[in-house]
């Protein structure tokens, strides 16, 4: 299967997990399209909270209803894509830049699914660049503290603005993205804490403690990861 094939399938599968009156988080990216496009094959009554403009635009034009977060309640169930599955279900993600509207939603979700193909499951994050979204106020300087929180975690590399047709990268929230390209991350909470805690950092994209199930397309079909 190719790795589309394998994303599609792993899409299907989410979406056979939605049921009729659900309010459902619909992540960002790729993967997270096929899911978008299963869901509304199936014709459920559901109400879609996106993560980002391109997937409420995607939704809608498929017939989801879209709701903003703040509308939304509960969130039964979200299903979202990763750039990484690591250890435990921890995760690198914001590779579409939509990392922060993506953490809300699942933080406000009672479950969280991510579903990939198979290439991203990894032993140690790391290898994917770690997005690190910040206020465009200043944002050479917090790339300076970014280092420095680097450096604490014996990561020596510095963090790249993330650039698109020789402009810099803006998200849904008209912030910036820096990548930073660790190579491997051995102790990811200890990172996130140390990211956190760097004024002009909104957030990162190391999704910790919050996927309960992986559904991974491969060549033998969907396989199920838990934490």
């Amino acid at each position: 299967m190719s790795a589309d094939d394998q994303k599609r399938a792993a899409g299907e599968a989410a979406a056979a997990l939605v049921e009729s009156g659900m309010t459902v988080g619909l992540g960002t990216g790729s993967t997270a399209a096929w899911f978008v496009r299963a869901l509304a094959a199936r014709g459920l009554d559901v109400r879609g909270v996106p993560t980002s403009q391109a997937t409420a635009d995607l939704a809608a034009s498929l017939g989801i209803p879209v709701i903003e977060l703040d509308e939304a309640g509960e969130i039964h169930l979200t299903v979202d894509g990763a750039d990484e599955i690591g250890p435990g279900l921890s995760l690198i993600k914001g590779g579409g830049a939509a990392l922060l509207r993506e953490k809300l939603v699942w933080e406000a979700s009672k479950r969280c699914v991510v579903i990939a193909d198979a290439a991203k499951q990894v032993a140690m994050l790391g290898a994917f660049p770690l997005p690190i979204e910040v206020v465009p106020f200043g944002h050479r300087s917090t790339a300076l503290r970014i280092s420095d929180a680097l450096i604490e975690c014996d990561l020596g590399v510095a963090p790249r603005l993330r650039m698109k047709d020789g402009a810099p990268v803006r998200t849904d929230n008209g912030n910036l993205i820096y990548d930073a390209a660790c190579g491997r991350i051995p102790e990811p909470a200890k990172l996130a804490g140390a990211l956190k805690s760097v004024t002009g950092v909104v957030d990162h994209g190391l999704f910790l403690d919050l996927a309960d199930l992986a559904l991974l397309g491969g060549d033998a079909g969907v396989t199920t990861l838990e934490p």
